[in-house]
């Protein structure tokens, strides 16, 4: 990834500085500006990747000059500072297209995480740019025509699934809710020697108790009231195919015996019946819990959960794998677009930057949903940024004024001491706690120098 370029507005020379001096040591290429004028100036002249730009400035505000940069690079990331905790002015900035904010006295780890955050976003926009330019569509990986990604947790699944399909082994998948376990299990079936068979899916979850056990074993004429013919189970109407058990975590003690023998010996009873009656079926099974502690709990068996757990598969939340979003998006815009006769063809930048800033607790599904809604509403050919829920335009951000300093001389004091600290202890460390060496780098006196050390409190 090339150097990244910083711009910082801000017109308090002190902070300035000290803020150039922490992010220079973090490998950016850092240029400054004291007024928004100025930093319009840089603008102009310079290709940022990301923009700090203080709120409150003599002269052209923050607001004015965030208008003016973003007419000039619409695609520029900005994080504004405010030293006064006010809302009012936070929330304008990002309605005037500021994608995050941060209030002094900020944390100079937590400043570092937001940059390093929206520029690693940045890069990943771009690298799927590229990749979409590239090709004239993108290919769906390694042949499995329901799942997409590209990232290298799926890539390390599409490797796995290679491995285990041909064979019968029993796959249990684990992950979040929405993450595409069915269609994991379906990438299996389809690559399996069994892929002529049939697939037959259950929720566990989604059948009550009382129902659960006949649903998947069938029960005989009269077995029970409302019985009145004899009916087979999902076992049974898999046969020489798969099964995938969705939720197995929510069945209770009883059925997962009869799970287990199933597995064990390869049979089972119809409710009401006597018989013992083959199963030659694949079980695939999934489960959002914690395995272990229902384990734990005795609300699940451990002897079937080793017998499940033949091949493990943990598939990662969308979170923990932002680079596949513009894949996903990309697939879900042309499957609505048949759906709904619709003509969309893609997002802006800013739109896909706030989809892949989002943490998308539904994950896969939701993001399906969140395409479905945006494309079934707009009325232009491109998904825009104010065209997305506003669960995602805020991203998540609590504005939380409550702890801020009231004066300005009081945020610059303990931001400038903070950093400081943190360049004092970054020096002393690259130097193996020289002292003479580390007073000469930063350009003062080894007296000073420890005096900054005991008024800190810095420790070896």
């Amino acid at each position: 990834m090339k150097q990244s370029s910083l711009l910082i507005i801000d017109d308090d020379n002190g902070l300035r500085t000290s803020l150039a001096a922490f992010l220079g040591k973090n490998n950016y290429k850092i240029i400054t500006a004291k007024n928004g004028e100025e930093g319009i100036k840089q603008v102009e002249t310079h290709d940022f990747d990301l923009v700090l730009l203080d709120i409150r400035m003599p002269g052209m505000d923050g607001i004015t000059a965030l208008k003016r940069i973003k007419n000039l690079s619409p695609y520029v990331n900005v994080i504004v500072i405010t030293g006064f905790g006010s809302v009012e002015s936070a929330v304008e900035a990002m309605k005037e297209g500021a994608l995050d904010y941060i209030t002094k006295p900020f944390n100079l780890s937590e400043l570092k995480e937001k940059i390093e955050k929206y520029l690693r976003i940045e890069y990943l926009v771009i690298k799927n740019k590229m990749a979409q330019e590239n090709e004239e569509k993108e290919e769906k990986v390694t042949g499995f025509n329901d799942i997409i990604g590209k990232s290298s947790e799926m890539q390390d699944i599409y490797k796995l699934i290679k491995k285990i399909a041909p064979s019968d082994v029993t796959v249990l998948l684990l992950g979040e809710s929405g993450v595409g376990k069915e269609m994991i299990a379906k990438a299996i079936y389809q690559n399996s020697q069994r892929k002529e068979g049939p697939f037959v899916k259950l929720n566990c979850a989604a059948i009550p108790e009382h129902l659960l056990e006949s649903e998947l074993f069938g029960f005989e004429k009269g077995a029970f009231t409302g019985a009145s013919q004899q009916k087979k189970g999902l076992f049974e109407l898999a046969n020489n195919g798969t099964i995938f058990l969705d939720e197995i975590g929510d069945m209770s003690l009883a059925t997962q015996s009869k799970v287990l023998r199933i597995l064990q010996e390869g049979e089972f009873q119809r409710v009401g019946g006597v018989k013992a009656l083959k199963a030659n079926v694949r079980v695939i099974a999934a489960t959002n819990i914690d395995i272990q502690q229902a384990i734990d709990r005795g609300d699940f068996r451990e002897d079937l959960y080793y017998r499940l757990n033949v091949v493990k598969i943990n598939i990662p939340p969308l979170r923990e794998r932002r680079e596949d979003i513009p894949l996903l998006v990309n697939e879900f815009i042309d499957y609505y677009n048949k759906k709904y006769h619709k003509k969309v063809q893609g997002v802006t930048p800013d739109a896909l930057r706030l989809l892949m800033c989002y943490e998308w607790p539904g994950n896969v599904r939701e993001l399906k949903n969140v395409c479905e809604q945006v494309i079934v509403l707009t009325e232009t050919d491109i998904i825009t940024a104010d065209d997305l829920p506003d669960e995602i335009k805020d991203k998540g951000l609590n504005f939380d004024s409550s702890n801020s300093p009231q004066t300005l001389k009081d945020i610059t004091k303990n931001l400038t001491t903070e950093i400081e600290k943190k360049i004092i202890l970054d020096t002393l460390e690259e130097n193996d706690w020289n002292r003479n060496d580390t007073a000469e780098k930063l350009g003062i006196t080894p007296r000073t120098l420890y005096n900054k050390i005991k008024d800190y409190s810095l420790d070896k």
